[in-house]
């Protein structure tokens, strides 16, 4: 009896690293950061912070009243939101371009993902050279308009982040490609079916769970973005692309406002967790009508 009992339990102590890891790596920290958004912390209380006065939300108050918090939400969403939807077509294109067998497939196939796999500091770096004044830019567009600074440079950080996610939607979507079965394609080509006829009535609502899914992806990752901004235009950043993650670092890094930049870092939180949520939502409802 007491050998079945064990056998029983012997998946729940299975567990119990995972959910340790769990606690030490995401709530722990969530628990504190939480906690520190509550508390008037700067560089005068760091060194005794449990002992630094509570202010409840005040820090919340006063990052949605007197920062540039709703400003750089609004960016942020509304960049994030550019990129992403420009990446499905051009992932789309990509992978479909590469669906068929030819000579020099893996090669190209490698080529597009370059732009993911190097580092944002590098990405950063090599387009804040081509993008400054008298540039590469500058000289091919043959025109002096500044890129990093100004009203431009909120199309240049869309561009270059978009640059560098979209073979994120390539990648997903060619996996998935290879998932759609070789007697699929032959009973489409039996019933007279032309490419367009097949991509919409065949490939497209095969790629549909999975274009959703890298779109979320997608967002998030560009919401949270913070190498390539930083790197692209310094600090202080131009209004204009004044991101959320770079102005949290300002606001802990420059001004040592801990308690206000703990504030806005559990409201990108909230930000980030209102689209996964829905995700999850019209995931578990798909899963119910089937």
């Amino acid at each position: 009896m007491s050998k079945a009992v064990s056998r029983r339990q012997r998946p729940l102590w299975m567990l119990a690293p995972g959910g340790v890891l769990m606690v030490l790596v995401i709530l722990v920290p969530l628990a504190v950061a939480l906690l520190v958004s509550t508390l008037d912390l700067n560089q005068y209380t760091l060194r005794q912070w449990t002992d630094a006065p509570g202010v409840w939300f005040g820090n919340y108050v006063e990052a949605w009243q007197e920062t540039a918090l709703p400003h750089a939400i609004w960016v942020t969403v509304g960049y994030a939101v550019i990129v992403t939807v420009a990446a499905v077509p051009i992932g789309l294109a990509a992978a479909l371009a590469t669906q068929q067998r030819f000579a020099g497939r893996a090669l190209v196939r490698s080529a597009f993902l370059i732009p993911y796999v190097l580092p944002a500091f590098v990405v950063g770096t090599v387009w804040r050279t081509i993008l400054q004044p008298n540039g590469p830019a500058s000289h091919i567009l043959t025109t002096d308009d500044l890129w990093l600074n100004g009203p431009r440079s909120y199309w240049a950080l869309v561009i270059v982040q978009l640059w560098t996610s979209w073979p994120l939607l390539y990648l997903l979507i060619v996996a998935s490609l290879q998932g759609i079965p070789d007697d699929v394609h032959e009973a489409a080509a039996l019933d007279g079916a032309g490419y367009w006829a097949k991509l919409r009535g065949v490939i497209l609502p095969h790629l549909t769970k999975t274009i959703a899914l890298g779109m979320v992806i997608e967002f998030l990752h560009t919401l949270n973005s913070f190498t390539l901004p930083y790197v692209l235009f310094g600090v202080p950043a131009p209004h204009d692309v004044e991101v959320l993650p770079v102005l949290t670092y300002v606001e802990s890094f420059q001004n040592f406002q801990f308690g206000l930049s703990a504030a806005m870092a559990v409201l990108s939180l909230i930000l980030v967790a209102i689209p996964l949520s829905v995700y999850l939502r019209a995931v578990r409802l798909n899963r119910n009508e089937d």
